[in-house]
C-alpha cells in the first residue's frame, strides 16, 4: 500500500474507489479507504500543497525553466521576513504564499513587552517558530503566469481582498520574471503591496 507523510508529519494512505459515473477515483486519506493501491498509476504523481494537502494528480509538464523558479525563490529568500513566505511552481505558474498567522517571534516579543519580561529565551522562540513552520497555513498572495513561451514573459497578479470574495488583480504583464520578482517581492507584507494595481 502506498503511503505518504506530509511536512506536518501526517501519514496518508492511497486508496482507489469508483465515482457515481463509474470512473476510477484515487484518494489520499488518514485512514485506509477503498481498495489499497500498490503502485502509482502511469501518468500520475503525488503532490503535496504548500499547506500539506496530499493528492494524486495527473502529471503535467512544467513549462517553467528552473532559472525562472529560482529567480522567485531567491527574491523571497532576500525578503526581510522570508520565513513568512513559500513558493510553489506548477505548469505555467509560480505562486508565492504568505503565512496566515503572525511570526511567533514577533508575538513572543509583544507578550514579553506587555508583561515586562526583560529577556526572551531564544530556545523557546525557536521551538515556537519550528512548530509554526511545520503546522502553519499559507494563503496565496502573489503569482506569476508564463504568457509568452518564446520571449519568456510573465503576467503578475496579486490577491485582492476587496469585495464579497477574494480575487486576483493584474499588476504587471509582459515582463521577464527576474524583473517582476526583483520589484514585487520586496513589497510583500507592506502597505505598498496593497497599492499595486
Amino acid at each position: 500500500m502506498i503511503t505518504y507523510t506530509n511536512r506536518k508529519g501526517v501519514t496518508y494512505f492511497l486508496g482507489r474507489g469508483v465515482t457515481k459515473t463509474g470512473k476510477t477515483r484515487y484518494l489520499f486519506a488518514r485512514e485506509p479507504k477503498g481498495e489499497p493501491v500498490e503502485e502509482i498509476p502511469e501518468g500520475y504523481e503525488i503532490r503535496e500543497s504548500v499547506n500539506g494537502v496530499v493528492s494524486l494528480v495527473k502529471a503535467q509538464p512544467v513549462l517553467l525553466r528552473e532559472a525562472e523558479i529560482q529567480a522567485v525563490k531567491t527574491a523571497v529568500r532576500r525578503h526581510p521576513r522570508a520565513k513568512r513566505f513559500r513558493v510553489e511552481a506548477r505548469a505555467r505558474q509560480i505562486t508565492v504564499y504568505e503565512r496566515e498567522r503572525e511570526d511567533p517571534r514577533d508575538v513572543m516579543r509583544e507578550i514579553a513587552a506587555r508583561w515586562g519580561i526583560p529577556t526572551l529565551y531564544e530556545e523557546q522562540l525557536a521551538g515556537f517558530e519550528t512548530e509554526e513552520v511545520a503546522r502553519g497555513n499559507f494563503a496565496p498572495v502573489l503569482r506569476f503566469t508564463l504568457t509568452d513561451d518564446t520571449k519568456r514573459r510573465f503576467l503578475a497578479e496579486r490577491m485582492c481582498y476587496r469585495g464579497p470574495s477574494d480575487h486576483w488583480i493584474i499588476i504587471s504583464f509582459n515582463e521577464p520574471i527576474e524583473k517582476l520578482a526583483r520589484t514585487l517581492i520586496p513589497v510583500l507584507g507592506s502597505d505598498e503591496f496593497f497599492e499595486l494595481y
